[in-house]
């Protein structure tokens, strides 16, 4: 076997189970705040286009995926991060994925030269496909601490010039999971600056730019701040994006990246040998959701909502504060954070995940300690119930 399988460390949600398994749960409706998973309802039109060709079970699908999927997502690209006209182009710098986590570790496979001794640098907590990814393309791993101090984004004056120069892959996660956090503009242009000079790949992990508070102000995307550059090769950058989040569609397994057309060809190639090509009757029904964007719209109101009603609870009682963008909080506790997931989900029968299962420790500090991830991807009324839940569990630890 791989002996690359044995650095791998479970998922935070196998580490949470494990947590929780010899819980006592309190004798009340149980509330998920823990996966990431969108419960708001899919788009019927998406449904009602899938239903209707589901005859196409019966052809074989392409790697490449149908030339107006492409199309379609380069047009809601360009309209939403203002590129220039056509030079997000369907045939060299877009291929469709079967969600952003599959993408993500094929890439990884793809880009990596083994020939040297590669490095991968990450943000730290992250999301865990890219140190797995990482390890099994026999490179190593150097993570980025996200903490308060910087507003939870990575300091990348940090690394050092050795550290750059071995660099071939840089991951971003913008808008951040599990900190919400989005990396400023000036920040991508000095990142772009650095992977001319050192000759790395920058792999922006977006899948959460859709929801996000403020209606004027959406996230930035690195393909936005190379079009602001001029820069509409999108030479040595790639982002990955999903109709998982954005239209409410994660057993979809529909996704995209897109960028540098040299990288994307042979990331082609190494895809025809992966097997994993989307099936037809769901690329055609990601076609009518990337050309929605009215559905869109409602899913950040519901969200902002929620946001709303939670953060009123809690605010007065914990650590916490609004998130720049996705769906999560990432507020302190006043405990160990696994005591806390654990004993909240005893009382209050409410489940997060401990900060800690989605960071690693690197030189004695764990970024992700003394706090925990809530995915508001309840119904409000879920969401506000636990939030009286969890206010409530504070309550007994003040006495």
């Amino acid at each position: 076997m791989n002996s690359d399988l044995d650095k791998l460390q479970p998922y935070p949600f196998e580490k949470l189970t494990a947590l929780l398994a010899q819980v006592d749960i309190a004798d009340k409706p149980p509330i998920a705040l823990s996966i990431g998973e969108p419960k708001h309802q899919s788009p019927q039109f998406v449904i009602d286009e899938l239903v209707s060709n589901i005859e196409k079970l019966g052809v074989y699908p392409t790697t490449k995926g149908v030339p107006a999927l492409r199309e379609s997502i380069s047009t809601w690209a360009t309209q939403r991060f203002n590129l220039k006209q056509n030079s997000l182009c369907p045939e060299k710098n877009i291929l469709p994925v079967n969600g952003t986590r599959e993408a993500i570790f094929s890439f990884t496979q793809a880009v990596v030269d083994r020939a040297s001794i590669p490095l991968v640098i990450s943000p730290n907590p992250f999301y865990q496909i890219y140190e797995g990814a990482t390890f099994l393309a026999g490179a190593e791993l150097r993570l980025l601490p996200c903490t308060a101090a910087n507003n939870f984004c990575p300091d990348f004056s940090a690394v050092k010039q050795s550290d750059w120069e071995r660099c071939q892959i840089l991951f971003l996660c913008s808008p951040g999971n599990p900190t919400g956090a989005v990396i400023p503009a000036d920040t991508l242009r000095e990142l772009i600056a650095l992977a001319d000079k050192y000759d790395f790949v920058i792999a922006s992990d977006e899948c959460y730019s859709e929801i996000y508070c403020d209606e004027a102000t959406p996230p930035v995307g690195l393909l936005q701040v190379c079009a602001e550059l001029g820069r509409n090769n999108y030479e040595r950058v790639v982002v990955f994006h999903s109709l998982s989040k954005r239209s409410n569609l994660p057993g979809l397994r529909s996704g995209f990246v897109a960028g540098d057309a040299s990288i994307m060809s042979e990331f082609l190639r190494y895809r025809t040998y992966h097997g994993c090509a989307m099936p037809i009757q769901h690329q055609l029904a990601s076609i009518a959701a990337w050309n929605d964007e009215p559905h869109v719209i409602e899913n950040r109101t519901a969200y902002r909502e929620k946001f709303s009603a939670v953060l009123s609870i809690l605010s007065p009682v914990m650590d916490v504060m609004q998130t720049d963008a996705s769906f999560y909080l990432w507020p302190k506790t006043p405990i160990c954070d696994q005591v806390f997931a654990k004993e909240l989900y005893r009382q209050q029968a409410v489940t997060v995940v401990p900060g800690s299962y989605l960071s690693r420790t690197v030189d004695g500090h764990n970024p992700g300690e003394n706090r925990v991830r809530m995915a508001l991807v309840a119904p409000i009324e879920e969401c506000i119930e636990a939030a009286n839940r969890i206010k409530t569990y504070l309550s007994t630890l003040e006495k």
